[in-house]
């Protein structure tokens, strides 16, 4: 779809990168930039990083990078008509009607056809459910074993997979799908020895949706002692576990407070009928960052009802992590004696589950807990191990009353003397604040080694990188330096645009460089290229001999080149050239 450089560029500028990345995950500030860990892969030490000078994002950890559009683009696996539409209707800002080209209806029609193809099936596995007598193992479970109403087995669609291994594959042929599409969507498998199979069958099913409501996947349970117990869909282009929540698409229409996060469908289904329809849960992955930013979107607010066990008391605790990150509230309901919600509505209705959700714990005092049933706190040495440990949890919080009304709640209820258990926790701070610096050296050094670029692209994206987070360098350096001097391309291209958006505007919008390239790739180099700065601040003085210092590596590196690439007759002139540069005297007054 063909739309004019200026709706492009009017849509891009209306909608502030941080703002629009602050839906999707818990930025926060970290000098002129945002922060926070990658979304796009796992890590603990946060690389990536968002400029709203420069409208741009970056992680130095797996290196992908771009503008708003591309962020959408990834995060939310769309094309670019689909991110220019959600951002315009963000911002309120009408497209004019325009054709699409044939590569972009091509990929438009094949997510539209995943979309159906997922939908015929969560049709027929729900027909063989309530309509048809292969069904009848499946409704033995969901209504005798699991205590489904039909009418909670209808809200939710709930399936049957035949014992046959090819029954789905067969119905679909029949609707004249593809086999392509069947594989593409994770619903058929193809090999050599056993042909076309289903990947689901003899299991009781639960379509996946997004939160429009769109089928995207499926999970399935085995009837009988087959393995594994639980299955899931493959990721396809039109699902990604790690950002999609069971239940998100009815449960962010709740008019209860917060959300419900628990490990598994049945968990999500049983509260849904117990009146709890704020329930969600994570689709057969441990919880992730992704999950705790669609979240976010609604409500900053999570219960978490995770199995009482052990396997869910670890997960409990990484899920409290990660919604701590994105600056979100966490509280875990107490189900002991029972393991899970399923079976605690079972055992004590929804009045007493109500009442847990009121006593919920917050998930600091929760995470306290834990640590104080490592330790026999009537042994002198235990519990001083307990109460450096239970420090250095308080020692994260930093809000100072907040932090104070923790430590007292803590003192009280494990008779901990107040004075000690505050001496203790600003002690473990302090020792924190040290250890910082040196870690970000280090990464800051694994980045250096990483980002293995030749020495003139790596010196002129410096500068350029300088020149557009403090424009006045470009009338200061007007006769100094010039588009020539950044060779290599992309830098070069780049180059040539930033300084014709500074002449023809009088600044310089690198955001919108990186809606010219195409290519993925490319707009990741042009971003690690434009998001670049000086590792520490700087006096002016300073200031100004580190960009004289650039400048003249810039230089000398292209007439290093040419130098290389030159006759004999000009070797003199170049030679007196770099002599010249090295003694160049930039005027920073101007």
């Amino acid at each position: 779809m063909f739309y004019p450089e200026e709706i492009i560029e009017e849509v891009r500028s209306r909608n502030d990168i941080v703002d629009v990345i602050s839906g999707y995950v818990g930025l926060k500030k970290a000098g002129r930039t945002y922060k926070c860990c990658c979304p796009f892969h796992n890590e603990k030490t946060p690389s990536f990083t968002v400029s709203r000078e420069k409208q741009m994002y970056h992680c130095f950890g797996c290196g992908v990078g771009g503008n708003v559009y591309t962020f959408l683009m990834k995060y939310d696996n769309l094309t670019f008509p689909e991110a220019l539409k959600t951002l315009a209707d963000r911002a309120g800002v009408s497209l004019p009607e325009s054709e699409l080209t044939p590569k972009e209806k091509q990929e438009i029609s094949r997510r539209e056809k995943l979309y159906e193809v997922n939908k015929a099936a969560a049709g027929y596995y729900h027909y063989l459910l309530l309509k048809s007598e292969r069904g009848k193992l499946g409704r033995d479970y969901y209504e005798n074993k699991r205590g489904f109403t039909r009418e909670t087995i209808a809200q939710f669609g709930l399936g049957f997979s035949d014992i046959y291994a090819d029954d789905l594959y067969k119905y679909l042929k029949s609707k004249g799908y593809p086999d392509e599409l069947m594989r593409d969507a994770g619903l058929v498998v193809f090999d050599e020895k056993r042909g076309p199979h289903d990947k689901f069958w003899n299991r009781v099913m639960v379509p996946i949706a997004d939160q429009n409501g769109r089928v995207i996947a499926f999970g399935g349970r085995v009837l009988g002692d087959g393995k594994p117990k639980y299955m899931n869909s493959s990721e396809t282009d039109i699902f990604n576990k790690s950002r999609h929540l069971f239940n998100m698409n009815m449960a962010k229409r709740s008019r209860r407070k917060g959300f419900i996060l628990c490990e598994g469908y049945m968990d999500v289904i049983s509260q849904y009928q117990a009146g709890f329809d704020n329930a969600v849960a994570s689709l057969g992955t441990a919880f992730t960052s992704g999950q705790a930013s669609l979240l976010k979107r609604y409500s900053s607010e999570i219960y978490l009802a995770y199995d009482s066990d052990g396997a869910g008391r670890a997960a409990t605790m990484k899920a409290i992590h990660i919604l701590r990150e994105a600056e979100m509230q966490q509280r875990v309901i107490r189900l002991s004696p029972w393991k899970d919600p399923d079976e605690f509505i079972r055992n004590e209705g929804a009045e007493a589950y109500e009442e847990r959700i009121r006593e919920a714990m917050p998930g600091r005092m929760f995470e306290i807990e834990l640590m104080a049933e490592e330790h026999n706190l009537f042994d002198p040495e235990e519990k001083t191990a307990f109460i450096k440990a239970a420090s250095a949890s308080l020692a994260e919080i930093d809000d100072v009353a907040t932090r104070q009304s923790y430590m007292e709640a803590v003192a009280r209820k494990y008779m901990i003397e107040p004075e000690i258990l505050k001496r203790e926790t600003t002690a473990v701070g302090m020792a924190g604040l040290a250890k910082k610096k040196p870690e970000e050296l280090r990464e800051r050094e694994t980045l250096r080694r990483k980002e293995a670029e030749p020495p003139e692209t790596a010196a002129g994206a410096y500068l350029l990188s300088v020149m557009v987070a403090d424009p006045a360098l470009f009338r200061r350096l007007k006769d100094v330096i010039s588009p020539e001097d950044f060779i290599g391309e992309p830098l070069h291209t780049v180059a040539e645009r930033i300084f014709q958006q500074v002449k023809d505007t009088g600044t310089a919008v690198p955001a919108a460089i990186i809606s010219l390239f195409d290519e993925a790739e490319q707009q990741e180099l042009v971003s690690r290229l434009l998001t670049r700065e000086f590792p520490f601040k700087l006096g002016d003085d300073d200031y100004n001999q580190a960009v004289t210092d650039i400048v003249i590596r810039v230089k000398l590196l292209r007439i290093e080149k040419e130098q290389r690439e030159a006759s004999d007759a000009n070797a003199i002139q170049l030679a007196r050239k770099k002599n010249q540069i090295r003694n160049l005297r930039i005027r920073f007054d101007q």
